[in-house]
């Protein structure tokens, strides 16, 4: 049996008040005009946290520390490959989220949660509602039967 080759990804949920970050994606060849949140490929020889941290600073302007971020829920999700969708969040950072990245992104706004847009795509909609659930494990993307339940 041949092995997986996971893709790793790094995914950032920032919560204000009772609002969550997100992006509008554009031009990117993947979910365009949908919402998701500052995302990213880990890069080959990066650690999940500072590829996070990367993605977070290119994307966005904010700047976090290794300490700062914490994982919050993992995704093990299939779409044209198998990937495993890291999301972490943290309580502070320093900046202004600013959309670094006009031609790849529409939009940068703070979303009430109880109001998220409906052009969201459907794996971050559904890992802000497990996190906010405090589930740190669940699936995306796999058949019924072969689905397990999620983890808490």
């Amino acid at each position: 049996m041949a092995r997986s080759s996971l893709i790793p990804e790094a995914h950032l949920l920032l919560f204000r008040n009772d609002e969550v970050l997100l992006l509008l994606r554009q031009n990117t060849g993947y979910e365009d005009g949908r919402y998701s949140v500052v995302a990213g490929h880990v890069e080959p020889g990066e650690t999940a946290l500072d590829g996070m941290r990367r993605e977070a600073e290119e994307e966005a302007g904010l700047i976090l520390t290794r300490e700062q971020l914490r994982l919050c829920h993992v995704i093990h999700r299939r779409t044209d490959a198998e990937r495993i969708s890291l999301f972490f969040t943290a309580d502070d950072w320093r900046g202004e989220p600013r959309n670094n990245e006009p031609q790849k992104c529409g939009d940068l706004s703070w979303f009430p949660l109880d109001a998220l847009p409906h052009n969201m795509i459907p794996y971050v909609r559904q890992a802000i509602q497990e996190t906010l659930r405090g589930t740190v494990y669940s699936e995306h993307g796999w058949t019924e039967s072969s689905v397990s339940a999620a983890l808490s």
